[in-house]
């Protein structure tokens, strides 16, 4: 492919074509098969106003490309009317390192592939039986998720709670309209009360959810803790499941709900797998319906390479 830039609505365009959640399982059993090269996320934390940048790039085994991945989020954007997310991809020729395209995808690649993960997740380790979801966040990202959950279970009952109730009731509105009966609850708690399958999607720096909140048979994708500073789960909440998975071992050992557990010992990395040998079968998913489980997905750049060779494929 000759050198271009890719425009936000020409991605838009392709992706209807694309499917994500196929993608994002071959993403992660490359990633787990170690054909993946993946060096550790750069990180930039911003406290004033609040916000931050991560740098994800690599390559797999015996691609015709690399890609490097920035994405952004600062909390503040919406006061000024601007996205609270933006960023873009960078993709090289991997026999001669010169650019082959950038995606200006203003974040959205990036949104898409972190919520096919959630399906994914939930596809191998959510119960059979699924009455009610919860949704903790009222952002795009919890939009996302429960968009994306509808290829891989028939539950379309939602108890959604956010932080601020204006965001809670708008998110509320756009899941209503895209086929789910939500109800807004006033606590992490409540929401959890009602569900087998969880999904927390949020920037929390402090546990929404304790032990204590969680019932038997309940999966639980945690998909918001992605730097240091944040946290959505109790590290008791990890201690108490039968399976913990990893999107990334590595990476889950310095950041996200894993990295926390295991710094309260309230989890053994040698019981760790990761999401990739579920999805390969190399490793068993949920086993029965009464079992407590968890994914912690932080984001991993093969999931980026993974969808940025869609998006050009697409635009053959």
């Amino acid at each position: 492919m000759a050198e271009r830039i890719v425009t936000h609505a020409e991605i838009e365009r392709v992706l209807p074509g694309i499917d994500v959640v196929a993608a994002m399982e071959r993403a992660f059993a490359t990633y787990a098969a170690g054909r993946a090269v993946v060096p550790p996320v750069g990180e930039l934390l911003f406290a004033d106003p609040p916000g931050d940048a991560h740098i994800k790039y690599g390559y797999v085994e015996g691609d015709e490309v690399f890609v490097i991945k920035v994405a952004t989020g600062f909390y503040d954007n919406p006061k000024w009317g601007l996205p609270p997310n933006s960023g873009l991809m960078l993709v090289f020729d991997a026999r001669t390192g010169l650019p082959q395209a950038v995606l200006l995808d203003q974040g959205h690649l990036t949104n898409i592939r972190t919520a096919a993960a959630g399906a994914v997740a939930a596809k191998y380790l959510a119960p059979k039986a699924i009455s009610t979801i919860a949704v903790l966040g009222g952002g795009l990202q919890a939009r996302l998720q429960a968009v994306h959950l509808m290829a891989v279970t028939a539950c379309r009952r939602i108890a959604l709670w956010a932080r601020r109730r204006e965001a809670a009731e708008a998110c509320a509105a756009d899941l209503t309209a895209a086929g789910f009966t939500v109800t807004v609850v006033d606590s992490p708690a409540a929401a959890a009360a009602e569900a087998e399958l969880i999904v927390t999607a949020t920037a929390a720096t402090a546990p929404l959810l304790q032990a204590a909140d969680i019932r038997s048979g309940t999966h639980i994708t945690a998909m918001g803790s992605d730097t240091e500073t944040k946290q959505e789960l109790s590290t008791a909440i990890l201690g108490k499941a039968d399976l913990v998975v990893a999107d990334s071992i590595a990476q889950c050992r310095v950041c996200g709900e894993i990295s926390r557990a295991l710094a309260a010992g309230a989890v053994d990395q040698a019981a760790l797998v990761e999401l990739g040998d579920v999805v390969a079968g190399k490793a068993p998913g949920r086993t029965s319906d009464d079992q407590i489980t968890v994914a912690d997905l932080t984001g991993v750049a093969v999931q980026d390479i993974e969808i940025a060779k869609a998006v050009l494929a697409g635009l053959e």
